[in-house]
């Protein structure tokens, strides 16, 4: 039996995927989670000793059990495939460099979760198709992490000074960086560039 530990904040949504693997003979949904708080979801794992957690991404919460890797790190043979209602090819990789060893889209057909859940505990990686593609057609990515910083702190509204104190570095540099984010990005102006890094699934 394939061993999952199904953990989603929406109680209703978090029914139906246990419904939905409960009715296949290789899979037990071993115990639920709302995720309210990572350490109680990797208490519960360690205690159940899943093969498989399933983790819905789109509350703060399951964001963190995702990223902060407590889960992997005391329990590595349990793989996460990951939930989530969209997403953009950068959210994507840097999902899959850290932790997760699938993703699937929450408007996926049944039958595509519990092949995913199959998939990794055959040691394989599950990316959803239509991630997938969306990915493949954004392009690569022209900006430097550092930029990416900068320009999710400008997106947010967040003043020259205050990007630089939180990044440590000086205004100066701050001003540098947006001038090189908007030339590669090809924007207007700092606002064209949040909008096109934006579409384009770079932040």
């Amino acid at each position: 039996m394939i061993r999952v530990l199904l953990v989603e904040h929406t109680r209703l949504v978090r029914g139906a995927f246990a419904a939905l693997l409960a009715r296949e003979d290789d899979i037990e949904v071993v115990a639920e989670a709302d995720g309210d708080g990572d350490g109680d979801v990797v208490e519960r794992a360690v205690a159940c000793r899943p093969d498989v957690a399933v983790i819905g991404v789109d509350s703060r919460e399951g964001e963190e059990i995702a990223v902060r890797g407590e889960l992997q790190a005391r329990l590595p043979e349990c793989r996460m495939l990951l939930m989530m209602a969209s997403t953009t090819p950068e959210r994507l990789r840097r999902l899959l460099d850290l932790h997760a060893a699938g993703v699937i889209s929450t408007d996926a057909p049944p039958d595509r979760l519990v092949h995913g859940v199959r998939k990794l505990v055959r040691g394989k990686r599950f990316v959803d198709p239509e991630f997938a593609l969306a990915a493949l057609d954004a392009g690569a990515n022209p900006l430097t992490p550092r930029e990416v910083e900068v320009l999710r702190l400008t997106a947010d509204g967040t003043p020259t000074r205050e990007i630089a104190e939180r990044l440590c570095l000086s205004a100066a540099t701050v001003r540098n960086h947006l001038s090189a984010i908007t030339r590669k990005t090809g924007g207007r102006s700092r606002i064209d560039a949040v909008r096109i890094a934006t579409e384009s699934g770079w932040v």
